[in-house]
């Protein structure tokens, strides 16, 4: 199969790239997200006739956030869409005329780093995204595992802390709530009102306050070296490493590739977690380690790995 297009639903914009067998993105296109289920339809569906014009297009994957069902058609349930049981494959392919395949964000980009970035020459490979949440995606002998319903991987939703923090799921002590770029805000104000000496650089790069603290500012307070900035990231990355390595317990990869904002960090985040990997791997000093890995198709992941999905039929 030729020509694909990938579409990776945001939740501020769509974007739509036609994507060749290499997984090079020839041409994208972004369209704003609407308010209602039945306008993000729409959205796809103006992005993929947008973004075509010119090519011959052989068939289309989209990266959902959200529960999709094994027959990669319907999303069972998306956490900000109000879609539940939305026949999106079906709804897609009658407003484009083309053969349209549903995935779970998080595995599209994993399948994107496996075949095209950070997992080349891996087979057995475990993504996690760390953004505003932490998804996942389960590559074991060349092949995305779904599960038999199709919603496997969804690691930030393992519960680590028994009646731990709310997490939005409706569970307690989510590993996404202590690993991920939500949780690392509010690591930087609790630490910043506790000790706000120790924060000034922090403070002083929003408006002052410990509450108009963002992600963007721990990310350049750290890279100046301000205490509470870094002890934030170490943190996260405390939480994550130990996390891979129960992950590591469970599918025994030989690498875990790393991808989301957070990630964007390179170093100032990977480090730490490599350290508490490498601290909380059950026979650590007996048996091999699986390398930790920065992500590197970084925000297009979704996108190609989308297309390629597609591909494959």
């Amino acid at each position: 199969m030729g020509l694909t297009i990938g579409v990776d639903i945001g939740g501020t914009k769509i974007a739509a790239g036609v994507v060749d067998e290499e997984g090079s993105i020839l041409a994208t296109c972004k369209v704003p997200t609407p308010e209602t289920p039945e306008g993000v339809i729409d959205a796809i569906a103006e992005a993929v006739r947008t973004v075509s014009s010119g090519y011959d297009i052989e068939a289309v994957g989209i990266g959902a956030a959200g529960y999709v069902d094994d027959k990669r058609a319907t999303v069972l349930f998306a956490p900000n869409i109000n879609w539940r049981h939305e026949a999106l494959k079906d709804k897609v392919e009658q407003r484009i005329s083309l053969p349209v395949v549903v995935e779970n964000d998080a595995n599209a980009a994993a399948w994107g780093e496996y075949k095209f970035g950070a997992g080349k020459g891996h087979e057995d490979v475990i993504c996690i995204t760390l953004g505003t949440g932490l998804g996942g995606g389960v590559i074991i002998g060349n092949k995305l595992r779904r599960g038999r319903f199709g919603v496997a991987g969804e690691f930030g939703h393992i519960r680590v802390v028994p009646d731990g923090l709310l997490c939005g799921c409706g569970s307690q002590g989510c590993w996404e709530q202590y690993a991920s770029g939500r949780a690392l805000v509010r690591y930087a104000r609790q630490r910043a009102n506790a000790t706000p000496e120790n924060a000034e650089i922090l403070l002083s790069l929003g408006d002052g306050t410990v509450d108009g603290i963002e992600g963007k500012h721990i990310s350049a307070a750290a890279r100046r070296g301000d205490p509470v900035a870094v002890d934030s990231f170490r943190e996260l990355a405390r939480w994550a490493g130990a996390g891979l390595a129960d992950l590591a317990s469970l599918f025994d990869p030989s690498a875990f590739i790393v991808g989301g904002g957070v990630s964007d960090e390179g170093d100032l985040v990977l480090d730490p977690i490599r350290k508490s990997f490498r601290r909380w791997l059950v026979g650590g000093q007996w048996r091999p380690h699986a390398q930790v890995l920065a992500a590197r198709l970084g925000g297009e992941a979704g996108l190609v790995g989308a297309a390629d999905l597609a591909r494959q039929g």
